[in-house]
């Protein structure tokens, strides 16, 4: 063998040992970590699993579900799948979720955590299987791997600024009502700092609550039992964190006998609170733009899914109790008054005006010029 000959030979062989090495490495390392080749091999044949928290606000599976559903199915020319699992607000059932979407091999997560603590397990067994998880409108703890959402400190922001302009000079005559949302969510902490920042020294704030799992009925008792400790006259306005507890509220005040209603804040721009808009009964709701965050989470998983890079999806990067610098999109959220509803749900799509203007509303929408 000549030595240009036995030189090739060595480079060769150093080679194969190099891959050989690397080869070992990632292997022991697999357990620990997602590989990034995970869904290379499938194409567009990709499977995606979506856990969503709960059923009873109305965003869930009238806009997240079928907007990132569609999505996916764009991105992979109609050969991706959406597996999907709701927990309606059980956090112990959202964990076998996503054992069982581990059983079922899809190829990644996209979870909106009914608890973003008792989650992280489950997000670290998905993992540690090598499917990537895509953090969806609630930051989960755990190793995720992206996140979406609104600003949610700012949603906060924009409810008690608008409650604070509603009640303009008489701010101080009386005493508002606080419902934040549930504890197990950290958007609720969010919510209700950007709230108090607008609220503090502005109002009096004469009962708050933490509201059990969102549900109506909790905010609906909450707030008769603020009404029987502050007096019915006493209360010239109320918190709310979202629509749905805001019905609730709302059915308090009126079984009480308020001559008029005091204003409630709301957030999510569910169909209820855009006719309680209208109808004078509710002040105003947090639109966010859901046409937009769900498909950003489809195109995260999908990227995933396929072992592809998020630099060209995610622009900035956000800390979760656990994980460092998560790639992340955060999307802008707009008051929704009755002065805006034409430019932004209708205009969105998200309503059309007969779903809006049903017979009760019709007087009231006429006289906004909602046609």
């Amino acid at each position: 063998m000549n030595t240009r000959m036995r030189r090739a030979a060595v480079a060769v062989a150093a080679t194969a040992m190099a891959v050989s090495l690397a080869a070992c490495g990632s292997a022991k390392e697999s357990g620990d970590k997602t590989k990034e080749s995970t869904g290379s091999k499938k194409g567009d044949a990709i499977k995606i699993g979506l856990l969503l928290p709960e059923n009873q606000t109305a965003r869930y599976e009238k806009f997240d579900k079928p907007l990132i559903e569609k999505k996916v199915s764009e991105l992979t020319n109609g050969k991706g799948q959406v597996v999907y699992a709701n927990a309606k607000q059980d956090a112990t059932t959202q964990t076998q979720q996503v054992d069982t979407m581990i059983t079922n091999k899809v190829d990644a997560l996209i979870v909106d955590a009914v608890d973003s603590k008792a989650i992280a397990g489950a997000v670290k067994k998905a993992k540690d299987r090598g499917i990537p998880v895509v953090a969806f409108d609630r930051l989960a703890e755990g190793p995720i791997d992206a996140y979406t959402s609104f600003d949610n400190e700012q949603v906060g922001h924009v409810q008690g600024k608008a409650l604070v302009d509603a009640l303009g000079a008489k701010a101080k005559d009386g005493q508002i009502v606080m419902m934040n949302g549930a504890i197990t969510d950290p958007n609720a902490a969010l919510f209700k700092k950007g709230a108090h920042a607008e609220l503090d020294g502005k109002v009096n704030i004469g009962k708050e609550y933490d509201t059990k799992e969102w549900k109506p009925e909790n905010a609906n008792a909450n707030m008769e039992g603020a009404i029987s400790a502050l007096g019915k006259d006493k209360i010239i306005g109320v918190y709310s964190a979202n629509d749905g507890m805001a019905g609730g509220i709302i059915t308090a005040l009126k079984a009480a006998g308020l001559p008029k209603l005091p204003p409630v804040t709301g957030q999510d721009a569910e169909l209820a609170g855009v006719q309680r808009i209208v109808a004078g009964e509710q002040f105003m709701s947090v639109y966010k733009p859901y046409v937009q965050e769900g498909p950003i989470a489809a195109e995260m998983a999908v990227a995933l899914a396929k072992g592809e890079k998020l630099d060209s999806i995610a622009k900035s990067k956000v800390d979760s109790p656990t994980t460092k610098g998560v790639p992340s999109v955060i999307l802008p959220v707009v008051s929704l008054t009755k002065d805006n509803i034409k430019d932004t749900v209708i205009k969105d799509g998200i309503y059309k005006v007969d779903e809006i203007c049903t017979s009760n509303y019709k007087a009231a929408c006429d006289a906004l010029g909602l046609k």
